[in-house]
């Protein structure tokens, strides 16, 4: 008798959010009409996001990655080296990833909010900086970015990326500006209290909620300026949800962006942009496990029997069944 085993149609979660990512972009197997076609883009977008998955320097990650399972579930017929894998971070350009990011975003989106936060972008070390007291300290890169979020899945909805000190009205005037949905509710810190970011965000049917900034108490009239503003003297209840975007900040930082690795400014905004992908998918994978859970009900009925003590039934038995009479027979009542 043949026994049939049904296996499961994807190795592991990643590689079906991959299967399906790569599906959703229709991206052509290959840009090139003639020449090497040894891997295709979805093999390339795979490993790249493999890549930035295990935060290891390329090197490490090579040699790895000739010892995993992936090699099998992509299909690949040969193993990328080091330099490969670099060209192949120079050769998606931030139009593809910028599209990759879209099909990533959440269908059903109502609350939202944005939060700026600061990266290390230099590869020296900061303790031996101060042991060695150097008198003049060269110029330290620095990159900041600008994180708009769905609340409710916390995936990141649209970023930008900036190699120098910037105020966070700039950014967050870029990302409503290019994002596409329309009547959001937003949620911001003082640092986003701006009248000209409050009618970009109204033209577009939604409402930013951001606390107003201290005023002098110099100053004659004890309001801020603008209508927008004055309407967001009162703010609303779920205004603590703000808070989540300072998670998802925190998130990213201890558990994929400990520095940027890239010393270029280009190659730096791209690997940003790949740990914000990697961020989504694994949010997507979370969300896609909550939903299919299944929970199981019992329904437990406890009834109480009411027993007779011992001394009550004996009586019972003497009252139903009489001792021998006299004739010898017995006598039952």
């Amino acid at each position: 008798m043949l026994q049939q085993i049904i296996l499961p149609k994807y190795n592991n979660k990643l590689e079906e959010q991959l299967i399906n990512l790569f599906h959703e972009l229709d991206l052509p197997s290959h840009f090139n009409k003639t020449g090497n076609k040894e891997f295709t883009n979805y093999q390339r977008i795979s490993i790249i996001i493999l890549f930035y998955k295990s935060n290891k320097s390329l090197r490490d990650f090579v040699v790895d990655f000739k010892e995993s399972k992936w090699i099998s579930w992509l299909g690949l017929k040969k193993i990328p080296q080091k330099s490969t894998l670099h060209d192949w971070l120079k050769f998606f350009d931030m139009k593809i990833i910028r599209r990759v990011c879209k099909v990533l975003l959440p269908k059903d989106i109502k609350l939202t909010a944005i939060d700026g936060t600061g990266f290390d972008s230099w590869q020296r070390s900061r303790h031996y900086e101060k042991r060695v007291g150097e008198a003049h300290i060269p110029h330290m890169p620095y990159a900041k970015s600008n994180l708009f979020i769905d609340v409710k899945t916390q995936i990141i909805l649209d970023f930008d990326f900036v190699l120098s000190h910037e105020h966070d009205v700039k950014g967050a005037e870029r990302i409503f500006k290019r994002f596409s949905m329309k009547k959001l509710i937003v949620l911001a810190d003082k640092g986003y209290d701006s009248e000209k970011l409050h009618e970009i965000i109204r033209n577009r049917g939604g409402i930013l909620y951001a606390p107003v900034r201290e005023m002098n108490k110099r100053s004659l009239k004890q309001r801020p300026k603008g209508r927008y503003r004055r309407e967001c003297l009162k703010l609303p209840e779920f205004m603590g949800m703000r808070s989540i975007n300072e998670t998802v900040n925190s998130v990213i930082k201890r558990t994929q962006i400990h520095f940027l690795r890239s010393k270029k400014s280009f190659m730096k905004e791209r690997e940003f942009d790949w740990n914000v992908i990697l961020y989504n998918i694994k949010r997507r994978i979370k969300v896609s496990s909550k939903d299919n859970q299944t929970f199981i009900f019992f329904n437990i009925k406890i009834y109480s029997i009411r027993t007779e003590p011992i001394g009550n039934y004996l009586n019972k038995v003497r009252i139903i069944f009489k001792c021998k009479n006299k004739r010898g027979s017995y006598e039952q009542k």
